[in-house]
């Protein structure tokens, strides 16, 4: 009796032990991927945030864009007061002519979508040329029609001239006034404080990067135009 009893119960146990077995490769299988993911989360965020740069940057430079041809419009007398000046466009006889895209409006790098709007101020353009200047060794960009934007563009060199190393070395500037309405504005600039994936003009943190169409750099671009937008500042990837 005893010996048929451990017959039928061996089988049991055997089968009980195949499972616990199965169970522990599982484990060990998802514990294996979950060390994956860890693994490639770092690089799968860089790559998504590189990509939320890229398309600021490409916003960014359509706002500067719009911005110059504003401006050009009414010779250099008035500048754009909101975002919605550029978004109603220019007069075109009896229509009105599209400057600005509904989508460039938005800074995908901000929390409220709102860009910072930049001022004709001696202080922020002269520090944010003077990073220029350096990226470029040692070169201003000039204005791209001096006869309507050197009103603008004479603010920039006086702050140069005046600014010392260290101001322009200030990469985590982050103490700024926030106007995203109702203010003349020559540029614009995310809100975000955050440090960035790709330098722009050699800057590393978003809120530090003015579009404007007072001036472009030249430089190594190690991004292939078609990735960005039209007329591109310039900008380099960190590897």
């Amino acid at each position: 009796m005893m010996t048929a009893v451990a017959a039928t119960s061996s089988p049991g146990r055997s089968r009980d032990g195949e499972r616990g077995m199965t169970m522990l490769v599982m484990m060990g299988m998802m514990a294996v991927f979950a060390i994956g993911l860890l693994a490639v989360a770092p690089s799968v965020y860089q790559d998504v945030q590189r990509e939320k740069e890229l398309e600021a940057i490409r916003r960014g430079e359509e706002i500067a864009e719009a911005i110059r041809q504003y401006v050009v419009f009414y010779r250099g007398q008035r500048l754009p007061q909101s975002m919605d000046d550029l978004l109603e466009g220019l007069p075109q006889g009896t229509q009105k002519r599209q400057i600005l895209r509904a989508s460039a409006a938005v800074d995908p790098l901000s929390e409220d979508g709102k860009w910072r709007l930049i001022k004709v101020d001696p202080q922020v353009l002269g520090r944010f040329a003077k990073r220029v200047q350096t990226f470029n060794n040692g070169l201003l960009p000039s204005n791209p029609q001096p006869q309507i934007f050197d009103r603008y563009g004479i603010v920039i060199v006086n702050a140069i001239n005046t600014g010392t190393e260290d101001e322009a070395d200030q990469d985590d500037d982050t103490d700024f006034d926030v106007d995203t309405d109702n203010t003349p504005f020559i540029g614009v600039a995310s809100q975000d404080k955050g440090k960035s994936v790709i330098a722009y003009y050699g800057i590393e943190r978003h809120s530090s990067w003015i579009f404007t169409p007072l001036f472009r750099g030249s430089g190594i671009n190690n991004i292939p135009q078609r990735q960005i937008f039209n007329r591109p500042g310039s900008f380099n990837v960190n590897r």
